[in-house]
């Protein structure tokens, strides 16, 4: 239920029903609207996004990480990278915080029914991911086979394990790296994109959704390129500052679209067209 032109600035308050620590850096925080009705009307879309906001602290777009299937709460995953973030990170159960949204154009669930569903993801890139992951596994025979390849940069920095484990147990297909290992690991070690090497899939029904820092996001859109995945199934989230949300102070411009309205979802053929970036090169 989108905000109305008379309060598109104003947040409204929830408050911190649980928090879930993923890792040192990355938690969980679970959300209920303080006001039970616009809570039990409250509808969002996997890749949206909200305005979040504590008094002193400033406000930021965090990317929803729970699934529109299961209504009643919303899960913001955030990761340490500032003040207000930090702030959050100090919240406990019963805190208050300001929430406006959902913003943003989301992942394009019905184009994605009946096709087979690669993930790649890398750190806090899961999040967004995992409410399209959760929405598809809630809704299991609407979807075709679901791959999840997930990068960290050592086995402690792994975020959501708890859903990692309840994919596997689902029937997903999880495979996981890290960058550096640790003692008593003895899963893969590199880069994402070595896990997309035994990949085989069935490229006329198979769709690639990514998320993650740069240089991961470049050297997996050059992979699936070469796997022969078209620009079109291709599909990723673009991180920009968004102050407003909404598309007034045009803060997040990327060459004639705004990443708040027009994405934050996009295709490759999209962002190949904005010329943004060298992608896949």
């Amino acid at each position: 239920m989108p905000q109305t032109i008379t309060d598109i600035y104003l947040p409204r308050q929830a408050r911190v029903k649980q928090v879930v620590v993923e890792n040192s850096q990355i938690s969980t925080f679970v959300l209920v609207f303080s006001d039970s009705q616009y809570n039990e009307a409250f509808r969002y879309q996997p890749g949206q996004f909200m305005m979040v906001s504590l008094p002193h602290c400033g406000e930021a777009p965090i990317s929803i990480s729970s699934p529109p299937t299961r209504p009643g709460t919303i899960h913001l995953s955030v990761r340490r990278a500032g003040k207000l973030t930090n702030a959050m990170h100090g919240l406990r159960v019963g805190d208050s915080i300001g929430l406006r949204g959902p913003y943003g154009r989301p992942f394009p669930m019905k184009q994605l029914r009946e096709r087979d569903l690669l993930f790649v993801a890398g750190g806090i890139g899961l999040a967004p991911l995992r409410a399209v992951i959760n929405g598809c596994l809630d809704q299991r025979d609407q979807f075709g086979t679901i791959t999840v390849l997930y990068g960290s940069r050592n086995p402690s920095d792994i975020a959501f394990q708890d859903d990692l484990a309840l994919w596997q147990k689902q029937g997903v297909d999880c495979r996981l790296t890290v960058d550096t290992a640790e003692t008593g690991w003895d899963g893969a070690v590199g880069l994402v994109t070595s896990l997309m090497d035994e990949l085989k899939p069935e490229l006329s029904r198979s769709t690639a959704l990514i998320c993650g820092p740069p240089l991961m996001f470049r050297a997996v859109l050059g992979r699936l390129t070469t796997m022969g995945f078209r620009d079109e199934q291709v599909l990723t989230t673009m991180e920009r500052h968004m102050k407003c949300g909404v598309g007034i102070c045009r803060h997040c411009h990327m060459d004639g679209k705004l990443a708040c309205v027009d994405g934050p979802v996009f295709s490759l053929a999209e962002l190949r067209q904005l010329k943004i970036l060298e992608l896949a090169e």
